[in-house]
């Protein structure tokens, strides 16, 4: 039996970051993780290059039941704090557009970081050690894995979600809450790709790998003003990803596929400057071409020539190309989604420790619990911000 202060599941960012706080404190600390390399979510994150936070995260950024509970966290530990870091170790990053900031090298030198960081405090980290079993005893749990037995303190739950499975994600943290008597909240895939009907697919077939800036609408109400990408199975991109956290079955988004051309005065410009083309030829100049032609031959748009457009027509090409509406079959789910809605109920947990009110010494953190950010960086701030808040008070 290895008696520890700190236990904490999971050698992701939120694992990791909450190790070398603790460590930093003076605790011993111990972190477990079932897979051969630490970070595995983080190496493949932002296409190897890892989007790891955004300048402009604030509470509004993320879906959680008690919109206030980030507020502490990420007030304590803000993405200026986390850039100070990198920074310290001579991370080489770029900005992207939307506050984003990525490595100019790879996702491995974050790992490296926390890594480090771990080490400079006294963090054990034990690979290839999966958990079997987690019990309360007198002076707090006891860990059994399949190659040796823990005691500690407290037990800090950093073990993610159920996106990736491939990369080990397992329901440990959902069962281990569950196990104690907390709530855990149903979970599905967000920042995820749609699948298309049938219909839809063998309409936009021959389109993959077309991009085109949007705004993409979900029937709550809330909006994304970026790139959609047409796939093999259906669509994605930014906008479709950020949606996919609001959309419900069943339900239908709605895109403006000319967020920044007025319909209206396209063709007013047109009838002017073009009148004797096509409308097809016309709007591929503002459409990717493919795309137009796709719309054409399925007759959604009748191709005329410009100055023989009615006003009719044009009153339906502007409901058609600004409200273009489409319901998707589904998600490419927990296979490709980049984070997990829902999960352990944050009002089950101390905004500023992230501590289980039913069971001291007991803690949730990251994706585990709640907390959906948006793509762009905010999952990993979250990450970071709760991965202190806990390491400071384990």
């Amino acid at each position: 039996m290895i008696f520890s202060d700190v236990i904490i599941i999971g050698a992701g960012a939120a694992g990791l970051m909450a190790a070398a706080t603790a460590g930093y404190r003076g605790r011993s600390v111990t972190v477990l993780d079932m897979g051969k390399k630490p970070g595995r979510k983080i190496l493949i994150s932002g296409g190897g290059r890892c989007n790891f936070t955004n300048e402009n995260a604030s509470p509004e950024n993320y879906l959680c039941q008690n919109p206030h509970f980030t507020k502490s966290a990420l007030s304590r530990y803000s993405a200026q704090d986390f850039i100070e870091l990198v920074d310290r170790h001579g991370l080489n990053y770029h900005h992207k557009t939307l506050g984003q900031l990525f490595c100019d090298n790879s996702a491995q030198d974050i790992v490296d970081i926390l890594m480090t960081e771990c080490e400079w405090a006294g963090v054990e980290v034990a690979l290839r050690s999966e958990v079997i079993s987690v019990n309360k005893s007198d002076t707090g749990y006891e860990i059994v894995t399949t190659n040796e037995s823990y005691q500690c303190e407290s037990l800090v739950i950093a073990s993610g979600g159920l996106t990736m499975p491939k990369l080990g994600a397992s329901p440990i943290a959902y069962k281990v809450a569950e196990q104690f008597g907390l709530n855990v909240l149903p979970t599905t895939p967000a920042l995820v790709p749609f699948t298309l009907h049938d219909h839809d697919k063998q309409k936009f077939d021959g389109l993959s790998g077309i991009s085109l800036p949007t705004e993409v609408s979900s029937e709550d109400g809330t909006k994304f003003k970026e790139n959609i990408l047409f796939t093999h199975r259906g669509l994605s991109g930014p906008a479709i990803l950020q949606i996919s956290s609001f959309w419900r079955a069943g339900q239908a988004v709605t895109i403006n596929l000319l967020p920044e051309s007025p319909v209206e005065e396209l063709i007013s410009d047109w009838r002017e400057t073009s009148g004797q083309k096509s409308l097809k030829n016309m709007l591929a100049t503002v459409l990717p071409k493919r795309f137009v032609e796709a719309l054409v031959k399925q007759k959604d748009i009748t191709d005329k020539v410009i100055n023989q457009i009615s006003n009719d027509e044009i009153t339906y090409l502007e409901q058609y190309l600004h409200q273009w509406q489409i319901k998707p079959n589904g998600t490419e789910g927990y296979r490709t989604a980049e984070v997990t809605l829902g999960g352990v109920d944050t009002d089950e947990l101390s905004s500023k420790t992230f501590e289980a009110k039913k069971a001291k010494g007991l803690f949730f953190i990251g994706e585990a619990i709640d907390v959906t950010g948006w793509l762009g960086g905010y999952n990993f701030q979250f990450a970071w911000s709760s991965g202190v808040a806990c390491g400071q008070a384990v």
